[in-house]
Formats: structure tokens, C-alpha cells, sequence
């Protein structure tokens, strides 16, 4: 599908883009089912405390309008939202009222193994270490390049995720997902306040835990608690829930909790 550059249909980007200079953006990706784009809400959410963080001039409302209508558009498949600062010269200072820039890609649906969430996935243990940045953490910015590093690691089709660590060896997340690990009845996630990215999955399955009574919480994890766990599995709102069944020497069964929320975020995904 053709992309959308503030409203209309574009196939070029202005070279003077501070995103391509400066990666001074963020972008949120979207599943779309029958025309509308799902967990909109807390995209929108992310994407707007994103944007006050950074101090992007976003219309929130014409964006949603303009998403919903690609979205329909699009009709079925993976929408993908960029917002930059907009037009500068060089130099790292910007125009604090120049608007934003709004870029819409569309891409056909995400074809995963089925294996993947029946059987569960292998985890490559990453090398690239995430940077501890908390005026960045939890954003979805545009600077990926540690991520681009960490999946240029593996090759082997056999890994379908990496595992990431923040430079002070805690557990944070899959190069494109968030983690969770489940110990004793109790879900566990990373404490994303250094480094990470807050996905949208992740805010709905903590929220969808904490609905059914099911103990969460938020904290660091370390590689020896991760080893520890009964249970552990990715998550991203393209793909809903992978169940985890290794990551170098440490194996993991599919448990029940893993199943139960699995099943939440494919109801949520319509797949």
C-alpha cells in the first residue's frame, strides 16, 4: 500500500528530515484487523507521552483521524506510524513550533511459524548490551541501532528472538519484544525506568493479570532469576505471545499462565 506523508499519498521524504539526521522521533506499529487498527488506544498513549517527553508539536487528534483512516484502508496487516520533528537545518538545535511530521506505512500481514506460539521459541543470548538512559527509557524512539547490532548476532533460524541485558547485567527485554517470567504463581517483568522499551502488549497483559487477580510485578531481574523461572515468554502486539523454551543453557516447559495470556492477547489480535 502506498504511504502517507502528513495526510497524503508520498513515496519521498525531505532530506533535511531531522529523523533521518538525528533519529529525533518515534514510531509505534501497529496490527491491523479488518480495517481497524488494534490496541489503538494505548498506542496512542505511548506515542503521546512519547511526544511530550521529546517535546514533539503532534495533533493527536488529527493523528488518530488520519490512522484510522489508513488503517481502513489498509484493511489487513502491519501499519507502521513515524513521527519526526519535521524539517531542519544542521545543526542539533531545532524549532520548538515547527510541526511534526507524520509518515504512514503499510505492510502486509506478519507471518510467524505457527510453531513459534505452540511449541515455543529459542532465545539467542545477545552480546550487544542496552544503554541506561532514563530520559529515553520506555519511548519507542527512533535510535534502534543497538537492536540492529543485537539482531545482526544470530543467523540460525532456530532462534526466532534474541535476549537483551542493560550494561549492568539485568534481564530487559527481546530485541523486539518485552519479557516476562513467571515464578511461583507470580508474573514478573523488567523495570524499564533505565532502558527499554514500555510495549503495548506488555501494558495490556499486566493490566489483563492484574484484572484476573493474577499477583504482577515490576521489578529488576537478574540471569540467574530468569534461569530460576517456571515459566517465561515474549510478547509484542504484532504477534501476541511467544512461549519461551530456552535461551543457552537454560530450559523452560510451557506453563499455564503463559497459555491463559496467550490466549488473552489472541482474542485481542482477532488471530
Amino acid at each position: 500500500m502506498e504511504s502517507w506523508v502528513d495526510g497524503q499519498p508520498a513515496d519521498v521524504l525531505s532530506l533535511k528530515d531531522r529523523g533521518l539526521a538525528y533519529g529525533d522521533g518515534l514510531f509505534e506499529t501497529l496490527a491491523v484487523h479488518a480495517g481497524g487498527p488494534v490496541l489503538l488506544d494505548r498506542h496512542l498513549q505511548r506515542l503521546e507521552a512519547g511526544c511530550r517527553r521529546l517535546a514533539l508539536n503532534v495533533d493527536m487528534s488529527a493523528l488518530s483521524t488520519e490512522l484510522n483512516a489508513y488503517a481502513r484502508c489498509l484493511g489487513n496487516g502491519v501499519l507502521k506510524l513515524i513521527v519526526t520533528r519535521g524539517d531542519s537545518l544542521r545543526g542539533y538545535a531545532a524549532d520548538p513550533l515547527a510541526p511534526a511530521r507524520r509518515i504512514l506505512q503499510g505492510n502486509p500481514p506478519a507471518a510467524y511459524p505457527a510453531a513459534h506460539a505452540e511449541q515455543g521459541v529459542l532465545l539467542f543470548p545477545c552480546s550487544v548490551r542496552l544503554s541506561e538512559q532514563p530520559l529515553l527509557a520506555g519511548l519507542k524512539h527512533l535510535n534502534r541501532l543497538e537492536q540492529v547490532l543485537a539482531r545482526a548476532e544470530w543467523s540460525d533460524g532456530q532462534y526466532a528472538e534474541g535476549l537483551m541485558l542493560d550494561t549492568s547485567g539485568r534481564v530487559i527485554e527481546g530485541v523486539f519484544s518485552n519479557l516476562f517470567l513467571v515464578r511461583d504463581g507470580v508474573l514478573f517483568t523488567a523495570d524499564l525506568s533505565r532502558c527499554g522499551v514500555a510495549g503495548v502488549m506488555r501494558a495490556e497483559l499486566l493490566f489483563q493479570a492484574k484484572s484476573q487477580g493474577i499477583a504482577t510485578q515490576i521489578t529488576d531481574i537478574s540471569l540467574e532469576q530468569l534461569h530460576q523461572a517456571d515459566e517465561v515468554f515474549v510478547c509484542n502486539s504484532v504477534y501476541g505471545v511467544w512461549p519461551v523454551r530456552g535461551c543457552g543453557s537454560a530450559r523452560w516447559s510451557v506453563g499455564p499462565l503463559t497459555r491463559k495470556l496467550q490466549t488473552l492477547a489472541r482474542a485481542l489480535l482477532d488471530v
